[in-house]
């Protein structure tokens, strides 16, 4: 389904909700989808690290973008459970987060 934002709702840093994707600006602007592959939270509602990762905003688990993988796994108690780390990044190689296309015309994005 394509879905429409205005570019201006999206400036640089910031993460938004747009139906099933969670559309961001770490200096290009991405679609990934919304739920993290640890506890699903919204990703929405999460952040942008220094290095334009999506950080989820329950555990601090890390994505990469442009992949769709998780690169750091969930953190705080999450982070002592043995291996879980490397598990939860295993599960993201096998089934990424789903990435949508996004098209800046004007101050219009479309996502695909």
């Amino acid at each position: 389904m394509r879905r429409t934002v205005r570019a201006s709702e999206v400036p640089p840093g910031s993460v938004i909700g747009v139906g099933e994707y969670a559309v961001g600006n770490n200096g290009e602007y991405f679609a990934v989808g919304r739920k993290c592959r640890h506890l699903r939270a919204d990703l929405a509602g999460g952040s942008i690290d220094p290095d334009g990762c999506l950080v989820c905003p329950w555990h601090g688990a890390k994505y990469d973008v442009k992949t769709g993988r998780m690169v750091r796994g969930p953190q705080g108690i999450f982070a002592k459970i043995p291996k879980l780390d490397s598990a939860v990044k295993l599960l993201t190689r096998a089934f990424p987060l789903d990435r949508g296309y996004v098209r800046q015309v004007g101050d219009d994005l479309t996502i695909e």
